[in-house]
């Protein structure tokens, strides 16, 4: 038997499937036109409706309708009064047809906890999902750190840190497109950053956890109307956010001692950023894993049911 999970986030269309031990999940981007910054949530509903019927096909190659016992659906970016965004709309709206038609269970959780236990489980960790530990949600729209605990067969994410203004995402991106890249831009800053040696950054000031990083958007401008070298520029931007986040990580393991930290979201795909020491226990899921996808959903659906 399998369960699904569907999420259509502002950037990826995903849907997965899990038996308890493994599973397979299927993405694909959202289309982005050359030098904009994402996408307007008319757009991006549209596109999921465009791409989950071809996502499920691919799916349903190695997978029988049948066999499905319960469906997993991300409604909302976080498990927060007034958090909503109409992308979603979609995955659930193709979850809940789905479930009247086979006849089983459909659960609702949020884009930020799939993120959650997509990363402990495809690090080897599931067991985190039943005991506290800190948690980094780095996005594109999302850089929180939370400390969270098993509620239930779920978990709760409370906001303990973070930016106060743009996310590490929106930095990344903004810093990818004065450097000319496609959106979203991680992937290629990632690529850049690791060609350089550069040693500039700027020190992100953190107190109690949080941090703001729109100052070094202007700093990042500087640096490349100096330099104009758009490796240096892109190690610029992923040291200045990965101090932020190390910074602030250390304050919370200070904290709340002996817990470990889970990294999450697409910009701890970065390379740089999985080298770091900041906590005793730092943990990194495989980078598939850690970019917006449906497992996680998968995962929690499959706990529904012990």
């Amino acid at each position: 038997m399998i369960v699904l999970g569907f999420d259509t986030s502002n950037y990826t269309t995903s849907i997965a499937a899990f038996d308890g031990e493994s599973g397979q999940n299927c993405s694909r981007l959202l289309d982005v036109k050359p030098g904009e910054l994402g996408l307007r949530q008319s757009d991006a509903l549209f596109s999921h409706v465009k791409q989950l019927p071809m996502l499920a096909e691919q799916l349903f190659e190695h997978y029988r309708g049948q066999d499905v016992a319960a469906i997993g659906v991300s409604t909302r970016p976080r498990a927060v009064e007034g958090s909503y965004m109409p992308c979603f709309l979609a995955g659930v709206s193709q979850a809940r047809v789905m479930a009247s038609a086979l006849k089983v269970p459909l659960y609702e959780f949020s884009h930020q906890q799939g993120h959650i236990a997509a990363s402990c489980w495809s690090a080897g960790r599931p067991e985190l999902l039943n005991e506290p530990h800190l948690a980094w949600h780095l996005s594109g729209g999302t850089t929180e750190l939370l400390l969270v605990e098993p509620e239930g067969n779920c978990v709760a994410a409370t906001h303990i840190g973070g930016t106060t203004d743009i996310s590490a995402g929106q930095l990344i991106d903004r810093t990818g497109q004065l450097l000319g890249l496609r959106f979203p831009a991680g992937k290629e800053i990632d690529r850049l950053s690791s060609c350089s040696e550069s040693k500039d950054f700027f020190k992100v000031r953190a107190k109690d956890c949080f941090f703001s990083l729109s100052g070094v958007q202007n700093k990042l401008q500087e640096f490349y109307d100096k330099t104009h070298d758009p490796e240096a520029t892109a190690r610029y931007c992923m040291r200045s956010v990965i101090w932020a986040v190390e910074k602030a990580t250390k304050q919370a393991c200070e904290q709340f001692p002996h817990l470990p930290v889970v990294f999450s979201g697409g910009v701890a795909s970065n390379s740089m950023l999985r080298n770091t020491d900041a906590a005793p226990d730092c943990v990194f899921c495989p980078p598939q894993y850690a970019t917006d996808n449906a497992m996680g959903i998968a995962v929690l659906t499959w706990l529904q049911g012990e």
